[in-house]
């Protein structure tokens, strides 16, 4: 068996390079040598970059003359990428992480054709297939999520998450947990999307769907964005976020909410899942998010999904390699590593410490399930937009009225780019 090293690869971030992705120019693949290079995005240490590695190890073994470059993603993922395709220094596959179809299909082969396409999980077909049906990516997993939470915590303060269906029922449990000397809602300022997914989890319930399809056509409405700010900004003032937020990293997320120094994490149930790694007897479940709208609600859509590089030197092994993980058993061990349902039908769920909670609010429930704010109704390029103004609300660089000023500024720019 070959001995592998995981490497992150050196980029260099270029405002040329940054202008040229943007303009669709791409060419041929980076990995031009012996090996596939496949852009993970799982970060070092974690269940799902572990379980990945064994995979390609054995595919290896199976496969002599394949060899498999893994690298691991950086706190940077999406601009390291953008710049390796800007630069055309193009990974032979990597992790579309949500952007399959919408982002990087013209950098992608279509992959409708092979074997595993037919047993993609139907929720994700409208977020991955075209008008034609055509797909691009290998989705790992299957993304369904809500708030995340820490069961003893909540106990112990007489909370039942199952109550928490607004966010007044929200803000009066965070009191309690609050003055138990527990942080409420733990967020990574170090990693680039904690405070982002902020934004993605709370704004669809304080929209209204006419709302959200006016946002969808163009049309700016500052009132509903200022109040998901504005809720963000009252757990700051309220003390109820993390104060080392500037400097956690995703890594500490997981590691709060299994020691139960935190409550609540708004984020993907891989958190929960690493939490076990320090935790092993933690007691984690994810909840429906609150909202001021309409019912509570789930998150979902693409998650950890791997593409091809059309311009790829390995083409017909790296094709290979993902129906190797497309295998109903490979898929299962990936998806459980993530804590989420496999993006392939013949596989089998297990969701570890959150299992039980998919089948409360899936299986028997059917929560409704909302696709990722900013991917259905924010033009492409709004994201790093999300990230840095709610990162200004948090360290108190700016206030919400800035903030939402900002946004609408680049959601106007962006929007008038893309039509």
């Amino acid at each position: 068996m070959k001995s592998r090293t995981l490497r992150i690869g050196a980029v260099l971030t270029t405002a040329a390079a940054t202008a040229a992705v943007l303009s669709g120019c791409a060419g041929g693949a980076g990995s031009g040598g012996g090996a596939i290079q496949m852009q993970t995005g799982f970060a070092q240490g974690t269940d799902q970059l572990e379980t990945l590695t064994t995979l390609a190890e054995k595919f290896e073994s199976d496969n002599p003359d394949v060899s498999i470059d893994l690298i691991p993603s950086s706190t940077q993922y999406e601009q390291d990428l953008k710049v390796k395709l800007a630069s055309r220094d193009v990974p032979d596959i990597w992790m579309t992480h949500g952007w399959s179809r919408d982002r990087y299909a013209q950098f992608l082969t279509p992959l409708q054709d092979e074997a595993w396409a037919s047993k993609v999980n139907t929720q994700l077909d409208a977020a991955m297939r075209d008008d034609d049906g055509a797909i691009f990516a290998l989705p790992i997993d299957t993304d369904i999520a809500g708030v995340l939470y820490n069961a003893d915590v909540l106990d112990s303060v007489g909370v039942d998450p199952a109550s928490l269906t607004t966010w007044d029922a929200f803000d009066a449990a965070a009191a309690k947990i609050h003055d138990a000397g527990v942080t409420v809602v733990q967020v990574s300022g170090k990693a680039n999307g904690p405070a982002g997914n902020l934004i993605d989890w709370i704004a669809p319930g304080q929209y209204t769907q006419d709302e959200l399809d006016a946002l969808a056509d163009g049309t700016f409405d500052d009132g509903p964005y200022a109040s998901v700010l504005d809720t963000v900004q009252g757990w700051v003032d309220a003390g109820y976020v993390n104060p080392d937020y500037s400097s956690s990293t995703q890594d500490d997320m997981s590691k709060a909410l299994g020691a139960g120094q935190a409550a609540f994490v708004f984020q993907q149930n891989s958190v929960a899942t690493n939490a076990l790694m320090t935790s092993p007897d933690a007691n984690l479940g994810f909840m429906p998010v609150p909202s001021s709208t309409g019912d509570p609600y789930l998150i979902g859509g693409e998650m950890n999904a791997f593409g091809v590089s059309k311009t790829s030197k390995h083409l017909d092994d790296a094709k290979a390699f993902l129906s190797f993980l497309g295998e109903p058993e490979n898929d299962s061990a990936l998806a459980a590593a993530g804590g989420s349902a496999p993006g392939l039908t013949d596989a089998t769920s297990d969701l570890g410490p959150v299992q039980s909670s998919y089948e409360t609010w899936v299986t028997e429930a059917q929560t409704p399930l909302v696709p990722y704010f900013d991917r259905v109704y924010l033009p492409n390029g709004m994201w790093n937009t999300l990230v840095t103004t709610t990162d200004s609300v948090i360290t108190g660089q700016a206030d919400v009225a800035s903030a939402v000023k900002q946004v609408e500024q680049d959601f106007t720019s962006l929007y008038g780019q893309s039509n």
